[in-house]
């Protein structure tokens, strides 16, 4: 077999794994995992995942994954559990065993201590009829004809579905708890996901206060002062803390460009009225697409809540909080 072809059938090897378990699981089983997420949600426990090895591993990520939906979860290793862990499992809680044999000595050690009944008891197993499984009370068939390993001996093909069935756990909690994008952006405050959906306006901009501002009956001559001291990229026109236009360096071009004399023009007669205006309470991605709108692209924008001036946001300021034009697409 050359390498291409070895490297097709591995993939091949556990994606019929995956079908196989699909059509093994049963509706009983189901019915028993949503009770379970059920109870978690009344109860307020967390979903334990134990494992040994590479099980071990795979059990850490299914747990991450739970707790980016928002349901507390978290790996506990056997043996650390036995030297003091323990501490950190309640009554409330939910445990998830993951073994190929269903004889882990290290799992089976450990239940006994456990103060967790049966039916909240889960064990994803490779071996259905085996010790593990009669200690629980929800049993799911992760088992496997042989490995992709080509000595049948690496966990291969069984880890791949064990993180399967994970997955399939997790998503089937996304949709019985209704978590929308917003629900998981809250756990994914870092994460352009998280950005997008709950970042504003007011958390980047810069405040009024920082900004150039001058009034209706200022010249060019002060609102070129204003813009070196505090250079944003933009003044501020304003009549009684309202904002009525704006300034930027293209119009101060485009008016020297008219006559020499500019610098004591009004600036009234320079600025550009009815500018873009966003409000505070914009969300930070929304604000993005705004300023690229492809018709009239913006570097800055002034923020104003009500026609009253809050401050300016730039397009240096989203890209440095980690948005880019390719967050159009999310």
């Amino acid at each position: 077999m050359n390498h291409k072809n070895l490297f097709k059938q591995v993939l091949l090897d556990e994606a019929k794994a995956l079908e196989l378990a699909a059509s093994r699981l049963g509706d009983e089983e189901v019915n028993k995992i949503i009770s379970i997420f059920d109870l978690l949600a009344s109860t307020g426990g967390s979903l334990i995942i134990s494992g040994v090895g590479k099980s071990g591993h795979i059990g850490t990520k299914i747990a991450a994954t739970f707790s980016s939906l928002g349901l507390p979860s978290f790996f506990l290793h056997p043996t650390e559990a036995m030297h003091g862990d323990l501490g950190r499992v309640t009554k409330s809680d939910v445990i998830l065993l993951i073994s190929k044999s269903g004889t882990t000595e290290e799992l089976l050690s450990l239940l006994p201590f456990v103060q967790i009944p049966k039916e909240r008891i889960i064990a994803l197993l490779g071996k259905i009829d085996s010790p593990l499984a009669l200690k629980a009370g929800i049993v799911l068939d992760a088992s496997v004809e042989k490995e992709a390993c080509l000595n049948d001996l690496a966990p291969t093909t069984s880890t791949t579905l064990a993180l399967a069935m994970g997955d399939a756990m997790a998503v089937l909690y996304e949709n019985v708890m209704g978590v929308s994008k917003e629900k998981f952006a809250v756990n994914h405050p870092a994460g352009l996901l998280g950005k997008s959906l709950s970042l504003t306006v007011d958390k980047l901009m810069i405040h009024a206060s920082d900004c150039p501002v001058v009034s209706e009956q200022s010249t060019l001559q002060d609102a070129i002062l204003a813009m070196t001291q505090k250079p944003v990229g933009m003044c501020a026109v304003l009549k009684n803390q309202t904002l009525i236009g704006i300034l930027v360096e293209g119009d101060i071009r485009r008016a020297f460009a008219r006559t020499p004399d500019a610098i004591r023009s009004p600036v009234q007669e320079i600025m550009t009225v009815r500018p873009t205006m966003i409000s505070p309470e914009t969300l930070a991605f929304e604000a993005l697409k705004v300023m690229e709108n492809p018709m009239r692209l913006l570097n800055v924008v002034p923020v104003v809540d009500g026609g009253t001036f809050l401050g300016v946001l730039r397009l240096h300021d989203l890209f440095k909080a980690g948005f880019h034009s390719s967050a159009k697409s999310i």
